[in-house]
């Protein structure tokens, strides 16, 4: 499955994408346009340079004059790193003083009289002043000098200077211009990916109003203040929440329905068989009969028991747990209460039951529904009643957490067969059944885990430590005052 990529992620690559993109272009910009007006300084620098040489060279009669003395060489030569090399020369190609190893004229080279004509070359002889394959800048000047029968002779004056200087000041140039731009860009990232959490922050509001909110709050989202994007998306989460809310109300509704209804058939399905089972038995009915008279009982009270579970169910569900009060009450007497009046149910089955309460007569209050909290502990204690077996004893048990939380615990212990490991966590979904004996259905734990949830609590199944099961149901204790 491909993993769908940040929603920040994506739009700060397309907003700093086209920066980056643009200083890219700025900086090869800058580049060319150092590298050109480095040029035109070398350049002019060049034409002086060539038009000083010429005018140092006056025709004769009987050839040139050059006066060029050893002092004007020296200046020219003076910086061993910049060095300003020079030829004189009349074309094609007579050498009359300066540097032999200049580079010579392009083959294409339109040279005008009276004007520098400016192009690159490099230097290949060892024996050069300058590191064989250097590269420079030209100056050539064309001169028409003439005296006696020769008065157009032409001359050439070529002046050249190493190009490194020149890309050392392009560089300059480029590093002057790009680390301030580099800093702009930095400084328009920080400012992007602000102004993309800041746009985005009415997401994050509803993605914490969504995830915060408990399993049973179907209501609307409210985003006044989110941007019209973000109300589109929170009403159509609202349509959606509406729908379930609307499908679950159906839902529950008609569990109700449906056992309500077949509540008071089951009773009287069940009271007719014990009257037909008690006749059978008077009229001394064959043993076939009441065999089947019994299971057509057992199957009344199976059924009247599950229509009663479901009824708890469908009460424990969030919307019906919802739409009743939570009060402060007092989990000691709650347990008091419940533990007395399932003892008869203990005795018939021939279980022990008591009640372990903490030594202190203080109330332990929870904040809670007593109607949902009593269901709850009745299914707990039912559940030991009825697969610890005839003979053993079942404890329900009040006390503190030793832990820093101060939780109240309610714990149901029994001595009977317990449960294997596999099973202590598929107890609490429903229909799932430890064991096949007895009348349950499956749903008893589930509803407990249901009752304790929407009390912000927790439940458990643990072993007892020498034989046995404890069924534990951690719930937050409401502070005094």
């Amino acid at each position: 499955m491909i993993q769908a990529r940040s929603l920040h992620r994506q739009l700060f690559i397309w907003l700093l994408a086209p920066q980056v993109v643009l200083w890219l272009a700025a900086a090869l910009f800058t580049y060319k346009l150092a590298g050109r007006y480095a040029n035109e300084a070398i350049d002019a620098s060049l034409s002086q340079s060539s038009r000083a040489l010429a005018r140092q060279v006056k025709p004769l009669d009987n050839g040139l004059f050059i006066d060029f003395p050893r002092a004007a060489q020296d200046i020219l030569e003076a910086d061993p790193s910049d060095r300003v090399l020079y030829t004189v020369s009349t074309p094609p190609g007579h050498f009359i003083l300066g540097n032999r190893n200049l580079p010579p004229l392009p083959p294409d080279a339109a040279v005008q009289v009276g004007e520098p004509f400016f192009y690159n070359g490099e230097l290949q002889d060892p024996g050069a002043p300058q590191a064989a394959g250097s590269r420079v800048r030209v100056a050539a000047l064309l001169l028409n000098y003439g005296a006696g029968d020769r008065p157009d002779q032409p001359l050439l004056v070529q002046v050249a200077r190493s190009s490194a200087n020149r890309e050392e000041l392009a560089r300059r140039i480029l590093l002057d211009t790009v680390l301030p731009l580099s800093g702009l860009m930095l400084l328009m990232t920080m400012i992007v990916w602000a102004g993309i959490r800041a746009g985005l922050a009415p997401l994050a509001q509803l993605q914490a109003r969504v995830a915060g909110r408990a399993a049973n709050d179907l209501t609307a989202i409210q985003l006044e203040d989110a941007p019209p994007e973000v109300r589109s998306l929170a009403q159509a989460i609202n349509t959606l929440l509406s729908a379930v809310h609307h499908s679950i109300g159906a839902h529950k509704r008609f569990i109700s329905d449906a056992a309500h209804q077949l509540r008071t058939p089951l009773a009287g399905l069940k009271s007719q068989t014990e009257l037909a089972m008690q006749e059978a038995r008077e009229a001394q009915a064959a043993p076939e009969l009441l065999a089947r008279l019994q299971r057509v009982h057992e199957s009344a009270r199976r059924s009247a028991h599950l229509v009663n579970q479901l009824l708890s169910l469908a009460r424990s569900e969030p919307e019906s747990a919802s739409q009743q009060p939570m009060q402060p009450l007092d989990l000691r007497r709650l347990a008091q209460e419940v533990t007395a009046e399932l003892v008869p149910r203990a005795l018939a089955a021939g279980v022990d039951l008591g009640l372990e309460e903490p030594e202190d007569d203080g109330a332990l209050r929870v904040r809670g529904i007593a109607l949902l909290l009593r269901e709850a502990l009745i299914n707990l204690i039912d559940n030991a009643i009825r697969y610890a077996g005839r003979g053993a004893s079942v404890t329900v048990r009040l006390r503190r957490s030793a832990g820093p939380s101060g939780d109240l615990l309610l714990e149901v212990e029994d001595n009977g067969p317990g449960l294997a490991d596999a099973q202590l966590a598929q107890m609490f979904e429903r229909f799932v059944r430890g064991s096949q004996d007895g009348e349950g259905c499956g749903l008893g734990l589930p509803i407990v885990r249901e009752i304790v949830e929407r009390h912000a609590g927790r439940v458990s199944l643990l072993h007892a430590p020498e034989r046995g099961l404890i069924a534990r149901i951690s719930l937050p204790a409401l502070a005094e005052g």
